[in-house]
């Protein structure tokens, strides 16, 4: 017997649950050519197939929070939610690592650096790799397959430095990679 194609609805949501435009996000392609004339086209096919990565909801949220909510009441200790990855300040100053002997100037810089969790399903804001998107997944449905993505400097600069060379010149050097301007998980 004939089944009639319903077809797929989709419902894009940010992280709080608001609509976002689909026209923005989603792409959709209505035939994809199975010709593969050569290795790299095979290749390149592999690379572009689209794909569609779905989380649903099967309801049990609703009796775990009862669940939860019966745990707190008897005394049990709530977990605390460990934060998302971000920037921290990390102020080096150049004396107490003790490269003061050499660094004319500055004294010390603003480095920063990223901690934080990356949790499952990984957010926009969090910066993260299709890599990393992909281990998240493989580690929520079986961490021993996969550890959690890490909290990584997805964005660095540089700072000048005035310093003493092995002559005792000062120099003036640009040193690339040395602040955190963005964090991301990996």
């Amino acid at each position: 017997p004939h089944r009639p194609n319903h077809g797929i609805e989709v419902e894009v949501l940010d992280h709080r649950g608001r609509p976002i435009s689909v026209h923005r996000n989603l792409r959709i392609a209505r035939s994809v050519s199975e010709q593969v004339d050569s290795s790299e086209d095979e290749t390149r096919w592999f690379q572009e197939r689209p794909h569609i990565v779905t989380y649903t909801d099967d309801g049990r949220q609703k009796r775990s929070a009862i669940r939860r909510t019966s745990r707190q009441r008897s005394g049990k200790r709530k977990r605390k939610l460990k934060p998302n990855c971000r920037r921290h300040p990390l102020y080096v100053d150049f004396t107490d690592v003790g490269w003061n002997s050499w660094i004319v100037a500055p004294a010390g810089y603003q480095a920063y650096y990223c901690q934080g969790e990356c949790p499952f399903p990984l957010v926009d804001h969090l910066n993260a790799t299709n890599h990393a998107i992909v281990q998240t997944l493989v580690n929520s449905a079986s961490p021993q397959l996969a550890p959690k993505a890490c909290c990584v400097p997805t964005d660095l600069s540089a700072i000048s430095m005035l310093y003493l060379d092995d002559s005792d010149s000062v120099i003036l050097r640009n040193y690339q990679d040395m602040v955190v301007e963005g964090c991301g998980c990996r």
